[in-house]
């Protein structure tokens, strides 16, 4: 029997992972067209959200904590922060304390844009999830998120030949 205590399924329709794998891709299209008029794609907006919220709570992040808030990897966080810099929506500037690090400021465009796309993210999530109490969603997906750091070791430790 697989990790976990799961059997092998025997159809589509029994499998977490490929049912996961479905939820995933309707929520990632809903999300799209929802941003598609603010010309942000998901990943734009994710980091844009991320500096913002984290400029709240710890002044202007670094790239590299940007990238570990959002879960995204830091030379593809990096692409995507030159794009939102070349929108005007973030600035990198250098960071006092470490020569090598940029920290990541939201600009007031980027804030005006953030603020209006964070609605329409929020409408879209409301939308998709609407058939499950908030509180069951919210209970399977923190579930989910504790398990991930453990999955990523394990993945790596495969890769590695372990």
């Amino acid at each position: 029997m697989p990790e976990g205590g799961f059997e092998r399924a025997g159809r589509p329709t029994e499998s977490p992972g490929f049912l996961l794998w479905r939820v995933t891709l309707a929520w990632q299209r809903a999300l799209a067209a929802a941003l598609r008029p603010y010309d942000l794609t998901h990943v734009q907006f994710v980091l844009l959200a991320g500096a913002w919220w984290l400029g709240m709570d710890e002044g202007a992040p670094t790239q590299r904590r940007l990238a570990e808030h959002s879960g995204t990897d830091p030379m593809m966080t990096s692409q995507v922060l030159r794009t939102l810099e070349g929108k005007g929506l973030v600035e990198r500037v250098p960071d006092p304390a470490d020569s090598r690090a940029k920290r990541v400021r939201v600009t007031e465009a980027g804030e005006a844009l953030r603020e209006r796309a964070m609605y329409a993210v929020e409408e879209a999530d409301a939308g998709f999830f609407a058939p499950v109490p908030r509180g069951d969603a919210l209970a399977v997906l923190n579930a989910l998120s504790g398990s991930l750091a453990p999955v990523a070791a394990r993945a790596t430790r495969r890769g590695a030949g372990a």
